[in-house]
């Protein structure tokens, strides 16, 4: 920018709105911005050249969103996705609606056409306000100049602050390339306080009563401020504690023995159990869109909240006090009224060392499931080698994400990204790509079925141009399998789960990463390893045997398999 230009900014005045759009978004603090370009929002991409700001160019919108929302979810500050109107904002839509509902913040920005043709039908047009007003935040139209950034600024304030999600943004297209007048907004974020002390108080009470108090954590949890408070709690209480698939990592290995492991999908985990026994549960960070209620609650336990956000209204989620504020520092008041810790009943200690033993069991015989193809607590194993606390998880949806979520255990808060609102397929590979960017010192692995895998596989070009460090790992089955089981629980037989083979090495080598495909199950360990060691983006494709999958709807003893 000359120094004309920067003359004109500090009275306001901007060559086009364009310039103060991408303006605003540095003064955002964003690093990138993930998108396509078209003729409705072409003027923004041009404005990012002058900017520090970086543009990705990706091939598909969703996968636009998917980066954001991975951007967000690893930083706390929204990532952006950018692309034109009509389809290029449609595309959007299921990038979108999945951050909102796994409370990743991001800001999406639509070019729009000019104002005096919204209502006439002209090429794109489309009300994309109304479109995204049910999958977001916040959803707003800029409809002068002099509001671009504010617009924009109240989009990032809506999707970072509270219990995070999505924003969306219109932009006509003459608003962004007439000239404009506006001045930029300062960014900051508002701070809650704990809760209220004597609700803090009451809540000490009820853990002073309980006999069979269980914490169960959800996926604010996992925002690192709040499992290190988190942490401090169970050193002092020793509670036992299970989560959601969101709240993976937060529990550390000092308070390993009292985890009774993840629990969601199908009613039957050593958490389950805990919560069912339960007289005194406490939710922190808990979001009903993880894990329903009505599959968790026995409906005769006490319920306490802790959250950012008053609970919803649920009638299998009655809360009997409700901690609303900042959860950190709430948590660090009810700690300080601790004064001794929990002594467990017998049945949640059968239960937690259950759980050990299954863990201890997989450890040490996980291995010795030899067939080809691979069974899945043998990659789950492998794989647990391989994702040590250095390295970026990603998971995608299908049959594998259970056996994952179940049986691959982590440290780190936030180490491990998977999706449980809306359950999407084919976020995986475009989350790693977001968090690769992030954290260009770490290496990122992702993990698909061969269903997921294509739905967003074209992003491979887009991981190898930039240079990112990644690992993809595919389970391939050649069907969807978890509809599969669920169709055979269900009708006793399967519809529309098949598809057809792909040679994945010769189709990640066609994009210029590095393919390898497990032949044998002697070969998997040692195929793993040499994938990971590729510095760049290498894909692995591995046969995976589900025949156990019906199992997963049972409860599981590993023993069955050994």
């Amino acid at each position: 920018m000359n120094s004309q230009d920067k003359s004109e900014n500090q009275n306001n005045q901007w060559k086009c709105g364009a310039d103060l759009v991408v303006a605003q978004l540095e003064a955002q603090g964003v690093k990138h911005v993930f998108g396509i370009p078209g003729a409705k929002i072409d003027r923004v991409f041009d404005s990012l050249v002058d900017s520090k700001i970086e543009t990705v160019v990706v091939r598909h919108e969703a996968n636009a969103a998917f980066m954001a929302g991975a951007v967000g979810r690893l930083t706390g500050k929204a990532g952006v996705a950018l692309v034109t109107s009509g389809p290029g904002c449609s595309n959007l839509i299921t990038g979108v609606a999945t951050a909102n509902s796994e409370g990743d913040p991001m800001v999406a920005l639509g070019g729009a056409v000019i104002r005096a043709h919204h209502l006439k039908q002209v090429h794109q047009t489309m009300d994309t306000v109304s479109m995204f007003r049910p999958v977001t935040k916040y959803s707003a139209e800029a409809t002068s100049s002099s509001a671009l950034a504010e617009v924009v600024a109240n989009g990032f304030r809506a999707a970072e602050f509270g219990r995070p999600g999505a924003s969306f943004i219109s932009l006509p297209m003459d608003l962004i390339n007439e000239p404009a007048r506006g001045k930029l907004l300062t960014s900051y974020s508002p701070t809650l306080g704990s809760a209220p002390h004597g609700a803090i108080m009451q809540v000490a009470r009820l853990l002073k009563q309980a006999k069979n108090p269980v914490l169960l954590l959800g996926l604010m949890a996992s925002q690192p401020r709040n499992a290190e408070a988190i942490r401090r709690l169970l050193k002092k209480s020793n509670l036992p504690v299970t989560s959601t698939y969101q709240a993976a990592g937060v529990i550390d290995q000092s308070a390993f023995h009292r985890f009774a492991g993840r629990v969601g999908l199908f009613n039957n985990q050593a958490g389950d159990r805990l919560l069912r026994n339960a007289d005194l549960v406490i939710t922190i960070g808990y979001s009903p869109v993880e894990y329903e209620p009505e599959k968790w609650s026995n409906g005769n336990s006490k319920l306490v909240h802790i959250d950012v956000t008053p609970a919803e209204t649920d009638s299998d989620y009655l809360p009997e006090v409700e901690l609303v504020g900042d959860i950190a520092d709430t948590l660090d008041l009810l700690n300080e009224q601790i004064q001794e810790q929990i002594v467990l009943s017998p049945a949640a200690i059968d239960i937690l060392e259950e759980r050990r033993l299954q863990r201890q069991l997989l450890d040490q015989k996980g291995r010795s499931l030899n067939q080809f193809a691979i069974h899945p607590l043998r990659l789950v194993r492998a794989m647990q080698d391989i994702v040590n606390s250095d390295v970026t998880l990603c998971v995608d949806m299908g049959s594998f994400h259970i056996w994952i979520a179940r049986y691959l255990y982590s440290f780190r808060a936030r180490q491990v990204l998977i999706s449980n609102g809306q359950q999407t397929m084919g976020v995986a590979l475009p989350w790693a790509i977001g968090a690769a960017l992030v954290e260009p010192g770490r290496k990122v692995v992702s993990v698909s079925g061969d269903g997921g895998f294509m739905q967003s596989s074209m992003e491979l070009e887009t991981a190898v141009r930039l240079g990112v460090n990644l690992l993809h790992i595919i389970w391939v089955d050649e069907a969807y399998n978890m509809v599969a089981i669920q169709e055979e629980k269900k009708y006793q037989r399967t519809s529309g789960i098949q598809f057809g083979p792909i040679d994945f090495k010769a189709y990640a080598d066609s994009f210029g990463a590095k393919g390898f495909a497990v032949t044998s199950a002697d070969s998997l360990e040692r195929t793993l390893h040499a994938a990971m060691d590729v510095q760049g983006v290498a894909v692995v494709a591995i046969p995976v045997d589900y025949s156990d999958n019906a199992l997963l709807m049972s409860q599981l003893n590993m023993s069955e398999m050994f």
